[in-house]
């Protein structure tokens, strides 16, 4: 019943573009009769006193449509705000008859004086209008809005239009990548672009998505991380670097994981401190955090996976990230990881534990952070064991990257790196409860 009711519309609304044409009015046009300004500058040069003579062009979407005989308000908005419309036939004329082949969810340009009706709504008294685009789909009931979480995902464009505080979350987004970029040029970082595509995948513990390159006969990867091109940048002589990239991991989607995500490599800490006043709250060890972790009730569905653990320092991060990150509410850093689970973070004095530390809040991780290992012999090493792991069954083992340590052993100066999730720091900004929340169009299930 639903998708009849809609081809009716559908079927009106073409109709009602067929008859603008054959009217000689594009419902396409290329070009705005004038140029219109945002919709919160009318309101804040007119909000106190509104002046009759005052002419003024505004264009947007039709949101509310709205007759009383000769007269027709509309709702119209911007990206900026909205404003009332108040077309009259005795001021507009033959060019009144033309409001018909209107509906919401048009786009119109229009001109006319600022106002207030009878009940106080500021409005402008519309003398002149064109049509901008003409909708052939119905919006959903601005009332009822779009309900369906999947569907709010699937169709974020719907999403957007009808729910304003969705578009002020992605203002937030945009607004923290901004500060980010603002905080770390300001201290001599420089942006840089690493490749997506990645002969050798590196960087961190997840399984890539695989292409393959038809001119050169050969799969590539897509980045589960951009830090191993980062490094040598470090090494052909940069000293500061950032990127904010795309990265791709083929791992579960939940509410706290996306396969395709935005990440980036920098120094952090006291870029959060500033522009969220958020500071470290509570500091543990990796083996202050094992020994919270005794305390706990074990469940035994949270120690499935134990019997793929060859180590001991396996086991303490497995048992850490299963029993403690939920608890870890307040900002809090955990440092001096197992050797095991970091390789590619120096040793601590303590030759079990690296030099890596990671962030917490509410229950999520939110960055992995170490003193990058840059003695080529230990690292030969460390990539031997990742060998042995990944033919234990390991599926997610670090690839030995032959030309990185080529690189390094030109000489790679003691560096620090910083990988940042983008996507989750907005979601605690935000107070949202999903990632899906915060990108614009999140991984879904194709629609059979």
């Amino acid at each position: 019943m639903a998708e009849k009711r809609l081809e009716e519309i559908r079927k009106v609304r073409l109709e009602k573009a067929k008859k603008l044409r054959e009217l000689g009015i594009n419902p396409y046009p290329s070009k705005v009769k004038g140029k219109p300004m945002p919709i919160s500058e009318v309101r804040k040069s007119h909000s106190a006193k509104a002046s009759r003579d005052d002419f003024v062009e505004v264009a947007g979407r039709i949101m509310g449509w709205r007759e009383h005989g000769n007269v027709v308000f509309a709702d119209l908005k911007d990206e900026t705000g909205k404003i009332q419309l108040w077309f009259q036939k005795n001021s507009l004329g033959e060019q009144f008859k033309l409001l018909k082949y209107f509906d919401i969810g048009d786009f119109i340009y229009t001109k006319g004086k600022v106002t207030k009706t009878s009940a106080g709504e500021l409005s402008v008294d519309v003398s002149d209008f064109q049509v901008l685009t003409k909708s052939i789909r119905p919006l959903p009931s601005t009332w009822h809005g779009l309900k369906d979480v999947e569907e709010r995902y699937r169709k974020r464009y719907l999403d957007l239009i009808l729910n304003e505080s969705v578009k002020e979350r992605f203002d937030i987004r945009g607004r923290v990548v901004s500060s980010i970029r603002e905080f770390l040029d300001a201290r001599g970082y420089k942006e840089v672009e690493t490749p997506t595509l990645q002969p050798v995948y590196g960087g961190g513990f997840a399984k890539p998505f695989i292409t393959h390159h038809n001119a050169l006969d050969s799969d590539f990867y897509l980045r589960i991380s951009d830090e191993m091109y980062l490094k040598r940048l470090i090494v052909g002589g940069f000293e500061k670097v950032y990127e904010i990239t795309k990265v791709f991991r083929n791992e579960g989607v939940d509410y706290d994981h996306n396969p395709e995500f935005t990440m980036f490599e920098a120094m952090l800490v006291e870029a959060v401190k500033e522009y969220a006043g958020i500071d470290p709250l509570s500091w543990q060890s990796f083996e202050e955090a094992k020994e919270s972790a005794k305390k706990l009730v074990v469940k035994e569905e949270k120690l499935k996976g134990l019997e793929h653990m060859h180590t001991i320092g396996e086991v303490a991060a497995f048992v850490f990230e299963e029993l403690v990150e939920e608890k870890l509410i307040q900002p809090t850093f955990i440092y001096d990881y197992p050797i095991e689970v970091s390789p590619l973070a120096k040793k601590c004095d303590d030759e079990r534990f690296t030099q890596r530390f990671e962030m917490f809040a509410a229950g999520t991780e939110f960055g992995n952070n170490y003193t990058e290992l840059n003695d080529p012999v230990d690292l030969s090493k460390r990539f031997i064991e990742e060998k042995k792991r990944e033919k234990a069954g390991f599926e997610e083992a670090h690839q030995t990257d032959y030309d990185y340590l080529t690189a390094i052993e030109y000489g790679f100066p003691p560096t620090c790196g910083v990988a940042i999730g983008i996507d989750r720091i907005v979601m605690l900004f935000t107070d949202a409860q999903s990632l899906k929340e915060v990108i614009l169009f999140p991984t879904m299930r194709p629609e059979k």
